[in-house]
């Protein structure tokens, strides 16, 4: 309860003090390229109840090639997306996730339902059994995702096999350590991460 009531003030406080640079971000979105502000995807939440996550749009609006991972400079980006992905700021529209009580501000990064069944049944249940969220340990620490992608012949099968294992591992721990004053370290360390 403790967790979910600082989610709520926090994201509520998050929403109110960034709502100016949330419109000019949705405005630059709009006038960049055609289509809608916000892009939804589905994810895999708690105790594996699918949710809509929230994010800026940051690709042009093309039909779905069956593609779900975005490698080095796919085409497809938008100008704007590109500020956006690299700053973080896609993200903040996550806010209101939390918010809807589907995600939390610290926990395990939610995945698409391609890559939950990827993952071995012990891992799958530890890393379930809590809400996901907008930040974690393997999105300050590893960095270099988008290296391996963009070096792989087969970007998916490097996804599934080298780095969604390590990503595996930083969610299990977070879920074992969890508390209060580890989520206060963890957004710290992503405000950090996002200044620099």
């Amino acid at each position: 309860m403790s967790k979910r009531l600082f989610d709520v003030l926090a994201a509520g406080a998050g929403v109110l003090l960034l709502s100016p640079l949330l419109l000019v971000l949705a405005l630059w979105v709009r006038l960049d390229s055609r289509g809608p502000v916000l892009y939804r995807q589905q994810r895999v939440g708690r105790h594996g109840v699918p949710f809509d996550i929230y994010k800026f749009r940051t690709m042009v609006q093309r039909p779905e090639d069956g593609r779900q991972l975005t490698v080095g400079q796919d085409p497809r980006i938008t100008r704007a997306g590109r500020f956006l992905r690299r700053s973080k700021l896609d993200e903040l529209p996550q806010l209101f996730n939390v918010l809807e009580g589907t995600m939390s501000l610290v926990g395990p990064r939610p995945e698409v339902p391609r890559y939950v069944d990827c993952y071995p049944p012990a891992a799958r249940s530890t890393v379930l059994s809590v809400a996901p969220g907008i930040t974690d340990w393997a999105s300050i620490l590893y960095k270099e995702e988008n290296d391996i992608l963009g070096r792989a012949p087969d970007p998916e099968r490097a996804y599934i096999e080298t780095i969604l294992p390590v990503k595996l591992d930083y969610y299990q721990r977070y879920v074992r350590e969890r508390s209060f004053w580890l989520d206060l370290r963890i957004l710290f360390r992503t405000l950090a991460a996002i200044v620099r």
